[in-house]
């Protein structure tokens, strides 16, 4: 049987707020330069109080690791294989995340679950592969539209989160993202005691202080709010990631911390 944890609250307080970008399929050379660049500026001469992340496609990786140094912006990959390497055409492992400078990884985000069969057994690999190459793996849960409306919210994203997750989870080495299917790039949003509600059941079953990121239509306009909900522990952003303006906006609008 899995350990319960004890809720985990104030996540803010705790630990600083985590904004990553997840760009998906989207930038060439040129695109990904400039909006790193922009972003790694404003990094350097504005005080930020939470963290910052970026997740650009593989093609992208080192161009974009050379463009956020010293600016405080973490690198990440948006997928991994289990494997440390071997005959997987198109794949790249965890250990090449690692050593093109990325200090996490999305695993088991919902378009990979559907688009490419993604079981939770293949996310619990990918994370177990993350962990091994010392990354932290940003691990993706959340309900269908169909599960939403039958009532199975919960069942459905701590089922996720127990079959995805290996032991030996720590607050230092996992994220969760909870991103509702049908809310992504759809402009919709759960109402912020559904969000809390989710986070609430997230955080009971992972170690505490663990952060925990709402994803799904995420902008400036409706971040502040977002960020204010208990157990709320961050954003993983889609396509306000792939505006310097927009991304930017979101990462400022969280938020002090609690003391």
């Amino acid at each position: 049987m899995r350990t319960v944890w004890p809720p985990a609250t104030k996540i803010a307080a705790q630990r600083r707020i985590l904004i990553a970008g997840n760009w998906k399929m989207n930038g060439l050379r040129a695109d990904g330069v400039r909006l790193a660049c922009n972003l790694a500026e404003r990094a350097r001469i504005n005080d930020v109080a939470c963290e910052l992340l970026l997740c650009p496609p593989a093609t992208l990786l080192s161009l974009v690791g050379a463009a956020i140094v010293g600016s405080g912006i973490q690198l990440g990959g948006q997928d991994c294989h289990p494997a440390a390497a071997g005959p997987f055409t198109g794949s790249i492992s965890a250990e090449m995340l690692r050593d093109a400078g990325c200090t996490h990884v999305i695993i088991g985000h919902s378009e990979r679950r559907s688009a490419y069969g993604e079981s939770d057994a293949d996310v619990q690999a990918k994370t177990a592969a993350a962990w091994r190459a010392g990354l932290t793996a940003i691990v993706c849960v959340g309900e269908t539209r169909e599960e939403r409306v039958s009532g199975r919210t919960i069942e459905a994203i701590i089922r996720q989160v127990s079959r995805s997750v290996p032991d030996g989870a720590t607050a230092d080495n996992l994220v969760i993202a909870y991103e509702p299917v049908w809310a992504i790039g759809s402009g919709q949003l759960p109402k912020h005691g559904e969000i809390g509600e989710a986070h609430a059941a997230i955080a009971a079953n992972i170690p505490p202080a663990t952060r925990i990121l709402y994803g799904g239509s995420v902008n400036a306009r409706n971040a502040l709010d977002i960020l204010r909900i208990t157990d709320v522990g961050g954003a993983l952003v889609g396509s306000a990631s792939l505006c310097a303006d927009d991304f930017w906006a979101v990462a400022k609008t969280f938020p002090p911390p609690i003391h």
